[in-house]
This record gives structure tokens, C-alpha cells and sequence, in this order.
């Protein structure tokens, strides 16, 4: 009976000693993204039929996004597509791994409240990966694995990263 109690209490001891709590304060996130940055244009634009520009913001961990998309083509209802202009909104967290920045969150709505399933455009989760490539001091490209027109984003807004308790 002491042989079983003892193994129980190692046994339950090893699992105890194994699990650790994650940090109940977000992470500081990349000092270099702290802010906003927006992308002013696309090459060639006008003869392009779609395309989208993004506006970032980076805050410690979390990213928030604003994607305008312009189009000449008729996608659907014009109460969603407002006569070929639309905005869609994701929020979450991001890290990045050498060269790539790697986003993981969910669609918004324009407050990034979370966005119901029904509705236009996408929902759900949002994912992207991004190969950075640093222009200048405030200028990154973001090139997607998804999307062929890298974005070039300029700083509009430095930002520090103040940790705050989750």
C-alpha cells in the first residue's frame, strides 16, 4: 500500500512539475512594426480590374488590418460591393520567424468587434504569411504567399509597445 501511495504522489508530482502557466501579460512583439503603416498605391492600378490597398497597425502583439478593396468588377450585390469599393477588417496576433511575418486572426467588423458568419464579404479566421523585405527606416515591403502585388507600406504613426496584463 505504501509502494502504490508513494508511486501516486511521484507519478502525480512529475505531471504537476511538467506543466507551466503562460504569461498572463501580452508579449512586447517586433520593436520595428510598432505602429501604423499604410500602403498608398499598387503599380498600375488603373489598368488593373482589382485590387486592394492595407493599412496595419501593429500594437506589442496584436495586429489590426484594414483591407479597401477597388474593383471594376461586378462581384455580387452593389448593397456589399457600394459600387465596387469595400473595406475589410481582421485583428490578432502576429510573429515573425527571419524573413517572415506571420498573421493569425479573425474577420471584423469596422470597430474589429467579432464579425458574425452572416453578412458580406469573408469571415472567420484570417491568415496570412508575408515575406518582409525592410526599403528604408520607414518603408517595408510585405510580399504574400497568397497574393502575387507585394505590398509597400510607409510609417504613418510610430508606436511603443506599452505590455499590458491580459
Amino acid at each position: 500500500m505504501q509502494k502504490l501511495t508513494l508511486a501516486l504522489f511521484l507519478l502525480t508530482t512529475l505531471f504537476l512539475g511538467s506543466c507551466w502557466m503562460n504569461p498572463n501579460t501580452q508579449k512586447p512583439g517586433v520593436k520595428e512594426f510598432q505602429g501604423e503603416w499604410q500602403q498608398d498605391s499598387v503599380p498600375m492600378q488603373k489598368k488593373l480590374l482589382t485590387y486592394s490597398l492595407y493599412h496595419f497597425k501593429f500594437t506589442c502583439d496584436s495586429f489590426f488590418v484594414s483591407i479597401k478593396t477597388f474593383t471594376k468588377v461586378n462581384y455580387g450585390a452593389d448593397s456589399c460591393m457600394k459600387a465596387g469599393h469595400w473595406t475589410e477588417y481582421t485583428k490578432g496576433n502576429y510573429g515573425q520567424r527571419n524573413d517572415s511575418l506571420f498573421l493569425k486572426g479573425e474577420f471584423c467588423k469596422p470597430d474589429f468587434t467579432l464579425k458574425e458568419t452572416a453578412g458580406c464579404f469573408r469571415f472567420g479566421m484570417y491568415e496570412e504569411v508575408f515575406k518582409v523585405t525592410k526599403k528604408t527606416d520607414s518603408v517595408y515591403q510585405f510580399s504574400s504567399t497568397s497574393a502575387v502585388i507585394p505590398i509597400t507600406a510607409r510609417l504613418i504613426k510610430r508606436t511603443t509597445c506599452i505590455v499590458k496584463p491580459l
